[in-house]
Parts: structure tokens; C-alpha cells; sequence
């Protein structure tokens, strides 16, 4: 079954790839199934992929016309069965000495100047024009290009034929190895009009020295290795402290349990997911729907934690009330709609979605991201002032650090999207693949960090029912604080003659001294 590029409509798009990754889904191995070539300029283009790519580690050994294991240091595109079909009423009108090609190009992004050319400072043309071809520059109804100075031997032109009247034209199989480190596009092209409508059918394999998982997300399998065994250390902090003071334990405290224990599962199950896909080129399905599903899950629990923590539940407030309902709804909003972002982004082709398709299901996570910080902050804002009126010392400073860490968090997630967007739209071509995992880290990092200081503020331990909420003490007062306060107020606003009196009293009390003129 193919992953198709989606460049029609977005909706379309992930209703393929929901059925796409119900039969199977390529990674690596970039499928194609009767890929249409469509017209761009005066050349009909069909984009095979693109993909970060290392150098090969060791050399190729002569002779060995097998491709390597991954692993084995060496890195290549391979193109396997890649065979290309015209419309019968195109081959019907080819005479029988006729020759018509279609042609592979494979080429790295800084070349990518080389390709295509104009004779007299005009429009850029992909295909050989008269004129250029007059000039000698190149043949006409072939690609232009031109040798690379960077990458020597590049690119690479492959080139099928259609004789005759012949319907089916083969590539043949080839493999190409990597010597440079780069970002390399593979393009399927033709130049005669008269063969409007060929599709293309096959595969082309991408392999990294280090296996199959492409340049730009190889990293991320020792991240999420790291990553992981920082939620086991958190995990162990947490439960130990859990099963110690366990009587002590508030809902609140079973909600960050979840969330630990969502987190764990999510990047465990991304780096199995990864180390699969590495090592087959092959993405598994069950697993990394697994993956995208607990990521959307403790991403949705995280954001109704804080904002019930902002709300005071358990602490100000022993429910919520009315607004219970209001939460679990924006929480399934949430969730459907991270859902099916993930679904599409991760299960499915490693190439970026375009533009438009990705705004449409972007711009609805955005939103509720945006309605769930409104809605915290407006809760914290309220529960503050109750805390202050109250004279909740203890619990107010926990939600002041609170608010101060979550105001931080904040600021450098909106300093980090736009970093993220200058860093998209700066890199048209994908140039700086090799540090775009960071991206992705930093998300994950953030959220991790924000979860070890939920855990440090509300850790079990014996006190952890001073911080719960309670009716005893007038206005749900802390005795302790409650007592000491009414002392000093008692004091302080006793009359004159009072404490005057106070004093005689304790003078009267006190052990007469002895008379020294004996």
C-alpha cells in the first residue's frame, strides 16, 4: 500500500492515511502506486522524496551487487521495480521508431542551483528548451543539468524508455551510495507533452549508515532513550514517596501519578517505535499508533491537571462544581483534535505535509492550546485572592511558585514557536535538517520540566493534608495558622487599661523581694 505526498485536500488526505496505516505503512521505503507526474513549468514532475542522509561510514565492497544490512555503516537510495505506465491513447500515437523517456534525478540541496537553466536570463526552465539546446547547453526533452563542484560525480540522471508504441517503460534497479552528508531530493520528470498523464509505480529505499530512520530523526532515538529513563528516576521519586505516605494521599496526587506514568509509556513506546523503524525501514503501525495515542492522552491529562490544580480543586474548593462537564469537554475537544494532527503527521510519509494541510489541523490544537491558558490563569488569578483572603500562608506560597513556574513555562514556549517559526521559514529547502530534532525535544523537555516541579510542590509526605481542603477552622483556615493569627489580633487590639491590668496582675504574682536595710 502507498503513502501518498498530500497535496489535494487535507481532509482527504487523512482519511487516506487512517486506512493507509490500518494495512501497513512504509517509512525508508518510499512507496509509489500509480503516481500521477503533474505539470510544473514546461516539465511534468513527480516528487519521490526527500531525506537527510550521512555519509557512508565504511566503503562498498567491489563486486557485492547486494545491499548492505543496516547498520553496516554504508548509505544509499536504492530504486527497486520503479516502473513507469502512459495513457494508451499516448502510446497508440507514437509511431514505431519513436523513443520517449521519463528520467530519475537524485541530487542534494545545495546543488539544487545545477538543475534547470534559461537561455537568456528568462524564466527558469526545468526541461532543455530549442534555444538551449541550439546553444549546445544541453539535449533537447532531457532535464538540464549541470556537473556539481561541491559533490563530484552528482547528480544523478537515471532514465527509462518507452519504444514504440510500448505502454510501460522500466527503471532500471540501481543503487546509489552516499559519500557526502546532505539533504537529497529524488525527482521523477518528463518534457513531452504528448505524454501527458504517466504515473509512476515502485519504491526507492533511503538508508543512514546507522540504519534506516532518516538523518533528521535519527537523533531522536537516544532522545527519547534519555529521555525515558528520566521519567523511570522522576517515577521512582514519586512512588516511593507514594507508598510511604500513602494514607496522606489527595485525587490531586493520583492525577500527577497518571501523568508520570502516561509519560514513561509515551517515550518508551516512541523509542521502540524508532529503534523498529531503524532497524527495518519499515514503521510499525500498532506501535506507533500506540505512541501518538499516549502522547495525545498525557498531553490531555497535563493540561486538565493544571488546570484543575489552577482552579484550587482539592485545595480552595473539594469539586468543581458546574464546571466538571465544561472540563471534560475542552479535555475531548482537545484530544480528538491532537489526535488526528498526530495521526497525520507521524503515521504516514516521512515527507512534510504542505503547507495548507497542516495549518488546517494546527490551527484548531492552537486554539484550544490558547482557550486552556486563558482559562488557567483566570483560575489562578481567582484562587490567589482566595488564599490571600483566607490567610492561607502555607498554601498560598506553593501556589505562588506555582504561578511563577508556569508564567516561566509559558514565556519560553511562546519565545520557542517563534524561534520554531523563524527556523521553518528560514529553511526552505531543509538545509538545517541535522538540528531540526531539536525542535521536538525541546517540547518534551519543557513538559518534563514543568511535571518536576508539580512533583516537587505537592509531594506526598505527612503534611500533605495541611495542603487539602477543609471546612474545620472558620473558612477553611489552617488551625496552626488560624490560632497564631487570632493571638495577635486578640493582643493587639486589647485596650490600654486591659493590659495595664495585665501587668498589675502578674507584679501581684510575683515572689516579694527582700527588704535589704536588715
Amino acid at each position: 500500500m502507498a503513502v501518498r505526498q498530500i497535496h489535494r485536500s487535507p481532509l482527504l488526505g487523512f482519511f487516506l492515511l487512517f486506512f493507509v496505516h490500518l494495512l501497513g505503512i512504509d517509512a525508508s521505503v518510499h512507496d509509489y502506486a500509480a503516481e500521477k507526474l503533474v505539470a510544473k513549468g514546461n516539465a511534468f514532475v513527480f516528487h519521490g522524496g526527500s531525506e537527510g542522509l550521512y555519509a557512508s561510514v565504511l566503503q562498498r565492497e567491489e563486486g557485492n551487487g547486494s545491499s548492505p544490512a543496516a547498520g553496516s555503516g554504508d548509505s544509499f537510495i536504492s530504486f527497486e521495480s520503479i516502473t513507469f505506465r502512459r495513457p494508451m491513447e499516448a502510446a497508440a500515437s507514437s509511431k514505431g521508431d519513436d523513443t520517449k523517456i521519463v528520467q530519475a534525478i537524485i541530487f542534494e540541496v545545495d546543488d539544487r542551483e545545477i538543475i534547470g537553466g534559461s537561455a537568456y536570463g528568462g524564466q527558469r526552465a526545468v526541461c532543455c528548451t530549442p534555444d538551449l539546446a541550439k546553444l549546445g547547453a544541453c539535449v533537447e526533452g532531457t532535464v538540464i543539468h549541470r556537473p556539481s563542484t561541491q559533490n563530484p560525480g552528482w547528480p544523478w540522471v537515471l532514465q527509462a524508455s518507452f519504444k514504440g508504441n510500448e505502454q510501460v517503460a522500466t527503471l532500471p534497479s540501481q543503487t546509489i551510495h552516499i559519500t557526502r552528508t546532505g539533504m537529497y531530493n529524488v525527482y521523477f520528470v518528463h518534457c513531452d507533452p504528448s505524454m501527458k498523464g504517466v504515473t509512476v509505480e515502485g519504491k526507492t529505499v533511503w538508508k543512514n549508515p546507522g540504519g534506516y530512520l532518516p538523518g533528521r530523526m535519527s537523533p531522536l532515538l537516544k532522545f527519547y532513550g534519555t529521555i525515558s529513563l528520566f521519567f523511570v528516576i522522576l517515577g521512582i521519586f514519586w512512588f516511593s514517596q507514594y507508598a510511604r505516605f500513602w494514607r496522606e494521599i489527595l485525587p490531586l496526587q493520583n492525577c500527577i501519578s497518571l501523568v508520570i506514568i502516561l509519560g514513561a509509556l509515551e517515550t518508551a513506546i516512541w523509542y521502540f517505535e524508532y529503534a523498529e523503524l531503524n532497524r527495518t525501514g519499515l514503521r510499525p503501525t500498532g506501535v506507533t499508533i500506540c505512541a501518538v495515542t499516549a502522547g495525545v492522552v498525557r498531553r490531555t491529562v497535563s493540561r486538565i491537571l493544571i488546570l484543575v490544580v489552577s482552579m484550587g480543586f482539592g485545595v480552595v474548593k473539594p469539586t468543581l462544581g458546574g464546571l466538571t462537564s465544561k472540563v471534560i469537554m475542552l479535555g475531548a475537544t482537545f484530544f480528538l483534535a491532537s489526535e488526528v494532527l498526530e495521526l497525520v503527521e507521524n503515521v504516514g510519509t516521512i515527507s512534510d505535509l504542505s503547507g495548507k494541510a497542516r495549518l488546517f489541523l494546527v490551527l484548531p490544537v492552537a486554539i484550544l492550546d490558547a482557550f486552556f491558558i486563558l482559562w488557567i490563569f483566570t483560575s489562578l488569578s481567582t484562587t490567589l485572592e482566595k488564599l490571600q483572603a483566607r490567610r492561607l500562608l502555607h498554601k498560598l506560597d506553593i501556589y505562588r511558585k506555582f504561578t511563577n513556574a508556569l508564567a516561566v513555562t509559558i514565556i519560553m514556549s511562546v519565545g520557542w514557536l517563534g524561534y520554531e517559526i523563524y527556523f521553518k521559514s528560514t529553511d526552505v529547502y531543509n538545509e538545517r535538517w541535522q538540528n531540526a530534532w531539536i525542535i521536538l525535544a525541546f517540547w518534551h523537555f519543557l513538559s518534563f520540566s514543568l511535571l518536576c516541579i508539580i512533583c516537587a510542590l505537592w509531594a506526598p509526605s505527612q503534611n500533605t493534608m495541611r495542603y487539602a481542603f477543609s471546612d474545620e477552622g472558620g473558612e477553611g483556615f489552617d488551625q496552626e495558622e488560624a490560632s497564631l493569627l487570632h493571638s495577635k489580633e486578640t493582643w493587639s487590639s486589647s485596650s490600654p487599661d486591659l493590659k495595664a491590668a495585665l501587668a498589675i496582675d502578674v507584679a501581684a504574682a510575683a515572689p516579694p523581694e527582700e527588704d535589704k536595710r536588715e
